[in-house]
């Protein structure tokens, strides 16, 4: 290595070192960090082998009792996802997250500041093992939903198996609850390693009722103050977003996101903003809509199909059907 090249490091190594002082951001919290993504990860995947026994994992409940099943990995699930919910507990709390004061930040530091985080996981914890049972029985109609609303599905267990709609509507049936319950960074992890996994991108705190499916799936944004009644279809590349969001932290809080009513089904590549918006029941989006504006019940919406001209060899035009072929 060169004498230039060694200048050239340690004059980046000085001005990262100087980024590190200067930006909270940057610089770890004392005896705090975030928690774990990889922790989280597992605790989904384990999640799913509770909610779908033997599609995830070998076991084989007709040959042991469903509930030492179930009480065994309940029990290293709530333990670890408490350990979890304390670290963001606290590192929110250092991190300014519940108050500004350097008097509160210092109260979380202290013993009775992890006292509390403790008796409060526990609290979330408890809610959230009560809750299991509720977010399977949804997930068995969402995948009631995409096997009737599906007719290239196979069976029920090809959707379990198979459909990164499910898993996307999985994670975020889990992630909803912790959301709820104001779980701070936990919920994001989880929905964005779906997110990861399958191109669909369903924020925790969005409002999902019964019978959700989403088709294919790439491209589906859902945002946070979404909400989406029963027996709704999207397929890819549906967008419910924002209007705007240049006045960002100001717009916490507030719904920016549509709502989209009972028995609505929305086409490919559409798009739907504003927290205004309702799409009202049983109205069908057709495909590549662009929509700011609510759309009464039991409506049919449809693009106009451009115009195609094709040109021959001769210079003539022609406006033929795009879909009749002659070879």
């Amino acid at each position: 290595m060169n004498h230039t090249t060694m200048e050239q490091i340690q004059q980046a190594v000085a001005e990262i070192t100087r980024n590190y002082e200067i930006n909270d951001v940057l610089m770890p919290k004392e005896g705090r960090h975030l928690p774990s993504r990889s922790t989280i990860i597992l605790l989904l995947k384990e999640l799913r082998r509770i909610m779908f026994p033997g599609y995830f994992g070998d076991e084989d409940l007709s040959a042991y009792a469903g509930d030492y099943f179930a009480g065994s990995h309940l029990n290293h699930i709530y333990q670890t996802l408490k350990e979890q919910v304390i670290t963001a507990l606290i590192y929110q709390g250092e991190a300014g997250a519940e108050g500004d004061s350097s008097a509160e930040q210092s109260m979380e530091a202290n013993e009775p500041g992890q006292k509390k985080a403790r008796q409060k996981a526990e609290e979330i914890c408890n809610y959230f093992i009560s809750r299991l049972s509720y977010i399977q029985q949804m997930l068995l109609k969402d995948v009631q939903a995409g096997f009737d609303g599906d007719p290239a599905a196979k069976s029920k267990e090809d959707i379990i198996a198979s459909y990164p709609g499910l898993f996307a509507i999985y994670v975020y049936r889990i992630a909803h609850e912790l959301y709820l319950q104001q779980v701070p960074y936990i919920p994001r992890m989880m929905t964005e390693y779906a997110h990861s996994r399958t191109g669909i991108d369903i924020n925790s705190g969005a409002e999902i009722g019964e019978y959700f499916f989403i088709d294919h799936g790439t491209g589906v944004v859902i945002g946070e103050t979404t909400r989406i009644g029963d027996h709704v279809k999207l397929y890819q590349g549906v967008t419910l977003g924002a209007l705007s969001t240049r006045m960002g932290q100001q717009l916490s809080g507030v719904k920016r996101h549509p709502t989209i009513e009972d028995h609505v089904t929305i086409y490919s590549g559409s798009t739907i903003l504003g927290g205004n918006t309702v799409i009202g029941r049983g109205t069908v989006i057709g495909g590549n809509a662009f929509i700011t504006e609510s759309v009464a019940a039991e409506t049919k919406v449809i693009v106009k199909n451009p115009e195609m001209t094709f040109k021959g060899k001769g210079g003539y035009e022609s406006d033929m059907n795009a879909w009749v072929w002659e070879i």
